[in-house]
């Protein structure tokens, strides 16, 4: 007697039915392997069950027939697809309350087929045959996934092989199994590229030039403001030296204030290297670099001789003070 389903338990004592190779090989109706022998084992036993499919398919009435019995067990039937279910075994999958696809696994629909044999009559009638069966497996994959028939008949005509990911997309599949695995592994990885994150913050030449130009402009008005007063009031000394006070010890807040939004990254530890003589007396000489009293700032934020735009503005500063 060869069978293509097999009953058995688990190490939890979980009841498993296994579904593996094709489904009838031609003697599921003959007089050893019988569909009362199926029932006969399912029915042995109440509670649920979960079936692992690996099937590429087989005889459609033979599928019709498991996928019945499946469906009126008294008990959760819950499917797990680990390789393939293809053609009458994509059918059998339907009875799943839950169907889990292992991620390297496939499922395959197609229209039926069949051999026929006579005259045109014949030919006409395997033909209309052909039809109704296909109505009744789209029945099946209708009540699962909830797509629509057209689109089922579709999916069908073109033979369509779905993996795990498109299978549940579509609604043919509920679950990918190992997927917690998965979403575990990405998660560590997300935490592991918040450890190397360097902190850092933005630092734009152009917007330090603004910032600078808008506090020039205001401490020309400022001054401007004062000289008339003072005219007016005759205490041009007593009135002026405040505001310019104000102003340098404001400038000076400011450029500590700028060097403080350079940008900032944390960089490991350096060991210090002894210093030379050589390299000492070259620290010890005074900088070079010249810079216009009065630099002219250009539209892309730097002078004419392309100083950089941190020692402009600190010149500009300096004027000011």
């Amino acid at each position: 007697m060869k069978k293509f389903w097999n009953f058995i338990r688990n190490d939890v004592g979980e009841r498993i039915l296994r579904l593996e190779g094709p489904i009838d090989e031609d003697n599921f109706w003959g007089d050893e392997v019988t569909p009362q022998m199926f029932r006969e084992e399912l029915e042995a036993e109440e509670g649920d069950v979960t079936v692992w499919i690996n099937s590429p398919g087989g005889n459609v009435f033979a599928a019709a027939a498991i996928y019945t019995m499946l469906m009126e067990h008294k008990g959760k039937i819950t499917v797990k697809i680990d390789a393939i279910a293809a053609s009458a075994a994509s059918v059998v999958a339907m009875a799943g309350e839950r169907v889990l696809m292992s991620p390297v696994s496939m499922l395959m629909v197609h229209d039926p087929m069949t051999i026929a044999m006579g005259n045109a009559k014949d030919m006409e009638q395997a033909i209309t045959t052909l039809n109704e069966v296909k109505e009744s497996i789209i029945n099946a994959y209708q009540i699962k996934s909830g797509l629509s028939r057209k689109k089922i008949s579709q999916l069908m005509e073109e033979e369509t092989w779905m993996n795990a990911k498109k299978a549940v997309e579509l609604g043919f599949a509920d679950e990918i199994l190992f997927a917690q695995k998965a979403s575990e592994t990405e998660e560590e990885e997300k935490d592991d590229d918040k450890k190397v994150t360097a902190e850092w913050q933005p630092y734009s030449t152009k917007a330090m030039g603004q910032r600078v130009l808008n506090w020039i402009g205001s401490t020309t008005e400022a001054l401007a403001i004062a000289d008339e007063e003072s005219v007016e009031t005759g205490n041009a000394e007593t009135d002026v030296e405040p505001i310019e006070a104000g102003m340098s010890e404001q400038l000076n807040m400011f450029e500590d204030a700028m060097l403080e939004e350079t940008v900032t990254e944390t960089v490991p530890e350096q060991v210090e290297e002894p210093v030379t003589e050589d390299a000492a007396e070259q620290a010890d000489e005074p900088a070079t670099e010249t810079v216009p009293e009065h630099p002219v700032i250009g539209m892309d934020g730097k002078t004419e001789d392309g100083a950089m735009p941190f020692e402009i503005l600190k010149k500009q500063l300096d004027f000011l003070k």
